[in-house]
Formats: C-alpha cells, sequence, structure tokens
C-alpha cells in the first residue's frame, strides 16, 4: 500500500500562524462531566486565534453521569457550539463518525473530551497544513502521559499496523488531527471502536491522500477514567483488525469499499 507520511513541528517562538478560513472541532465525549466544561471554554478562547470562523461540536456518546446535560447547556449558551447525542454507548469510532458527519466546515478538527491535548495546539496542525502538500495532519504524542500498560498496547499495536497493513503512522490513536473534508468524501469505514483512527488512516492511503504528522505535547487525565484500555474494547478492535486484514486480502476494492462513508452522501 502506498505511504506518504512525513514528520514536522511548529518551532517554538515562530510568528504566529495564519488563521485558516473556517474550522469544524469537533469533542467525542464519554462521562467528561468533571472534564468538558473546562474543555469548550478552553477552545472558545483558543480557538479565535487559529481560524476566523469556527464551530464546537460535542459529540456526547451516551454518557450516564452529567455529559448530556452539560453538553446541553454549554450549546445553549453559545451559538458556536453544538451538541449531538448518542442515546446509547455506542464506541470511540461511532463517536468520531458522527464527529465528522456533523461537522460544517472544509477542516475539520478533533481531539477527546479528557483534556489530554490543549486545544491551542491545533496550531501546529494547521500550520503544518498551511504548507499545502497534506490532505490530513496527525498528531503524535512528544511524550506520552499514559500508564505503561496504554502505552505497551500503544507499542504492540502500532507494530501490528506497520507489519500487516504498512501502517507507517508514529502514533496511530493520536486524538489530535485535523483532516480536509474533501479528503474523506469516498472513503467508508467499517469499525465503530477503537480500530476506526487505523482504518480510516488506512483507507486514507490507500486512496491516495497524502497524510503527515506533527508532534504534539501530551498531558496526564485529570479527572474522569480512561475506557481504552478494557478488554472488551481491546478485543473488538482486534476482531474489526482481523476482519480487514483479511477482507484485504481476499478482495482489496470490496474491502476498501465497505462500511460507511465518512460524510453524508450529498
Amino acid at each position: 500500500m502506498g505511504h506518504s507520511t512525513a514528520s514536522a513541528g511548529t518551532e517554538s517562538g515562530a510568528p504566529a500562524p495564519p488563521l485558516v478560513p473556517a474550522l469544524s472541532c469537533f469533542f467525542p465525549a464519554h462521562n467528561e462531566e468533571a472534564n468538558l466544561r473546562g474543555l469548550v471554554e478552553e477552545a472558545l478562547v483558543t480557538l479565535p486565534a487559529i481560524a476566523e470562523v469556527f464551530e464546537i461540536v460535542i459529540v456526547d456518546d451516551g454518557s450516564r453521569d452529567s455529559t448530556s446535560r452539560l453538553a446541553d447547556e454549554l450549546a445553549a449558551a453559545n451559538p458556536r457550539v453544538r451538541a449531538v447525542h448518542h442515546e446509547v454507548n455506542r464506541g470511540y469510532g461511532a463517536a468520531l463518525r458522527t464527529g465528522f458527519a456533523s461537522a460544517r466546515h472544509d477542516l475539520i478538527a478533533f481531539t477527546d473530551g479528557d483534556r489530554q491535548f490543549r486545544v491551542a495546539d491545533l496550531a501546529r496542525l494547521t500550520t503544518r497544513l498551511a504548507a499545502g502538500d497534506a490532505d490530513a495532519v496527525v498528531g503524535f504524542r512528544i511524550k506520552r502521559a499514559d500508564p505503561p500498560v496504554r502505552t505497551l498496547y500503544a507499542r504492540v499495536y502500532r507494530l501490528a499496523n506497520r507489519i500487516f497493513f504498512g501502517l507507517r503512522v508514529t502514533d496511530v490513536d493520536c486524538a489530535c488531527k485535523l483532516i480536509r473534508r474533501g479528503a474523506l468524501r469516498g472513503i467508508s469505514v467499517e469499525s465503530s471502536g477503537a480500530f476506526f483512527s487505523a482504518e480510516l488512516l488506512i483507507k486514507l492511503l490507500a486512496s491516495g491522500r497524502r497524510v503527515v504528522e506533527v508532534g504534539v505535547p501530551h498531558y496526564p487525565r485529570t479527572a474522569g477514567s480512561a475506557t481504552g484500555a478494557k478488554p472488551q474494547v481491546v478485543l473488538r478492535a482486534v476482531r474489526d483488525f482481523w476482519l480487514l486484514r483479511l477482507r484485504l486480502w481476499a478482495a482489496p476494492g470490496r474491502a476498501l469499499a465497505r462500511g460507511e462513508p465518512i460524510l453524508p452522501e450529498a
């Protein structure tokens, strides 16, 4: 499979990057009542330095705490904020899918609702995109602030994706990505779980899209609890991994077309 990743960074002390014309920024959130208000307030303060026009979309993935209520309150308080809800928890990939489908602008970025990334660091991605040779900019965590078991899972997962799919991306699941809307057209993804990000990147690259990488800081989670290392989440990702690999061996064209379109049909 073709591969076109490259690394780049933003030098400290460099002049502020030009504003992008319009940006959709969405936050998948599951049981993030302790983080959500601070994250949205941070975004409202930060995004005017990144985009001339922006929107914030909160994707509540069937939360059982106050996340849903908070999302609606934040949306009611500011016209640049919208809330989208899943009635039940459908999984991380489903939340990303809803975020992409709900975005209205030509540049779409996301980071997770757990505040392990700073919204201001999206400027590293928009600056790299401004170089003009990329359809997507994906972050990689410069120094991962996660428990050892999650770091171990990530290393094994990265190696497996490299061996079986030729996916030479430093940090497949880094929740700091920026993608041009046009690059998502015609791309379908089948997974609704943790394999969603890898499947999306595999299919973007197989379709000739240009993907580049930028290092971003990563911060410890200070509230809420992570779900990515739960056995059922890992097993679901392993299942989706092998289903795609076997289908690609059997019928590549059909495998690449499987799944739901990332963007709604025009």
